[in-house]
């Protein structure tokens, strides 16, 4: 197994100025990038380097947007959750307004005022807040998702892991999304990017699942188990 970095993410060094054309530009707010995401328009995750991927907005959307096989992966998440779900990092909803349409209580929570609009339109329930910050049903939840990879917020798995312990109940589950085996723990900065415009750096963190059991076990957790659908890595956690 890899070994787990233990840098913490105030140490890791923000980019600099790289001289690229990009880098000219100031960084615009990233509700403005979701909000063209979300109307199908061309938008990237950039990192240090220049290389760039795009950005999935098919499957972030969900529904008629997304591919058979993302809808697959997306209902082994939403299949465990039946009592109170947290969605920790909830994007456009798509979990959030998907439990809620089955009579599921959820909770969307986002940085993003644009995610937070766009959740509450598809028929969620979501609130404008840092994941760290003060939330309610503190200790009761029966789920807590991270999906599409929101386990690495902030570039400190262990930590976002200890916080979704926190908001658990006694028997409750977290339920994330990881990358393939081989993976680690792989720090990084990344930014949204269109053709004209970048967003402000942040920091994320990739987790394989060779890395799951020992974050689990750093986060007071225990790894019950991990699924592969259509590519994707599913993974149970539970009270340690």
């Amino acid at each position: 197994m890899r070994p787990l970095s233990r840098e913490h993410p105030s140490t890791i060094v923000p980019p600099t100025v790289s001289g690229t054309a990009a880098d000219a530009v100031a960084p615009v707010s990233v509700d403005v990038l979701y909000r063209r995401a979300a109307a199908g328009l061309p938008c990237w995750v950039g990192d240090p380097t220049g290389l760039r991927r795009a950005l999935p907005v098919g499957r972030w959307l969900g529904g008629d947007a997304s591919t058979p096989g993302d809808r697959a992966a997306d209902e082994m998440l939403l299949r465990p959750c039946t009592g109170p779900t947290l969605d920790l990092g909830c994007g456009p909803g798509r979990f959030t307004a998907a439990l809620a349409a089955r009579g599921v209580r959820a909770l969307g929570v986002d940085v993003s005022a644009a995610a937070v609009a766009m959740t509450i339109r598809r028929g969620g329930v979501a609130l404008h807040q840092d994941l760290f910050a003060s939330l309610p049903g503190l200790g009761s939840w029966a789920q807590v998702l991270l999906a599409d990879g929101n386990i690495g917020i902030g570039g400190d798995p262990a930590r976002t892991l200890r916080r979704a312990r926190q908001l658990l109940g006694v028997d409750g589950i977290v339920l994330a999304e990881l990358d393939p085996p081989s993976t680690g723990v792989r720090r990084e900065y990344l930014r949204l990017e269109t053709e004209h415009t970048v967003g402000a750096w942040f920091p994320w963190a990739r987790v394989g699942t060779d890395a799951a059991a020992d974050l689990a076990t750093a986060a007071g957790l225990r790894l019950l188990d991990i699924t592969q659908v259509q590519g994707r890595f599913i993974t149970r956690m539970g009270r340690a």
